[in-house]
């Protein structure tokens, strides 16, 4: 009895109504009276749900006086709900009101404070991989953060301006001309393939980023940190071999793309 309320409440019927509908089920036909007095419930409830359920089509009413209710067969009954229900289900999915994809956005995270924090909260989320390209000083900031992330199982790929650090292998990123530090030291961030960040910090400039997890930035980041990556392993591998083998064509192609211009 219990389970079939209950089941009957999940189709959307109220409390009186599941148990007028079991009752009425247990005999041919019976009079909203009858029914109330089986229920030892209000007349006044009875004959309310008595008559949503008749105007629903669930019950049959006989003609005279006292109108007798009478519930229609089982099968009947679940077909005419599931009807309902495959009808009412079709409505949503096509009337719903549908909004616009969420659109990932750009943001910036000015002052030490504020870019460590947002930096901080996504390397404590790192799952798989962290992408990092920036300074020893930067990096030196973070240590606790990038050592607990790396203990968790997660993939370190470092470029760094030194290997004088103890935290792992580093990259050596190229320097001016002038072997003079820039007023502002980069750096940037990929996390798990999805989030990035591109700032600048230094002494003489004020720490700036932008965030955000639209793919194209978050692409375009792992592309110069990979290209930057095997172009390291191409010249720590073959060193002096890449100029005795290509000769002037190598060194000019260094200098048409990666010097500072002059």
């Amino acid at each position: 009895m219990e389970r079939l309320l209950h089941h009957l409440r999940n189709l959307g019927f109220t409390e009186m109504e599941a148990k007028v509908m079991v009752e009425l089920s247990r005999q041919n036909a019976a009079s909203g009276y009858e029914v109330a007095k089986r229920l030892g419930a209000s007349r006044s409830n009875v004959y309310a749900a008595l008559q949503r359920l008749a105007g629903q089509g669930y019950l049959r009413t006989s003609a005279g006086e006292p109108v007798r209710y009478s519930m229609l067969p089982p099968g009947e009954l679940t077909r005419m709900i599931e009807g309902q229900m495959q009808e009412s289900l079709r409505a949503v999915e096509k009337e719903m009101p549908r909004t616009e994809p969420t659109k990932p956005t750009f943001y910036n995270a000015e002052g030490d404070r504020k870019v460590l924090e947002s930096l901080t909260r996504e390397l404590e989320r790192a799952e798989h991989e962290i992408v990092l390209d920036l300074w020893r000083e930067e990096a030196e900031l973070l240590r606790t953060e990038l050592e607990k992330a790396e203990s968790r199982g997660v993939r370190l790929l470092w470029s760094c301006d030194n290997g004088e650090s103890m935290m792992g292998p580093w990259l050596p990123l190229r320097s001016d001309t002038d072997g003079q530090e820039p007023a502002g030291r980069k750096f940037s961030f990929v996390i798990d393939r999805r989030w990035c960040m591109l700032g600048m910090r230094g002494e003489n400039c004020p720490t700036q980023a932008l965030i955000t997890e639209h793919p194209v930035m978050t692409g375009l980041l792992l592309n110069h940190f990979a290209q930057d990556l095997i172009l390291y392993e191409l010249e720590h591998d073959m060193g002096r071999e890449l100029s005795t083998r290509y000769g002037w064509r190598y060194e000019g192609i260094i200098g048409k793309y990666m010097s500072a211009g002059e």
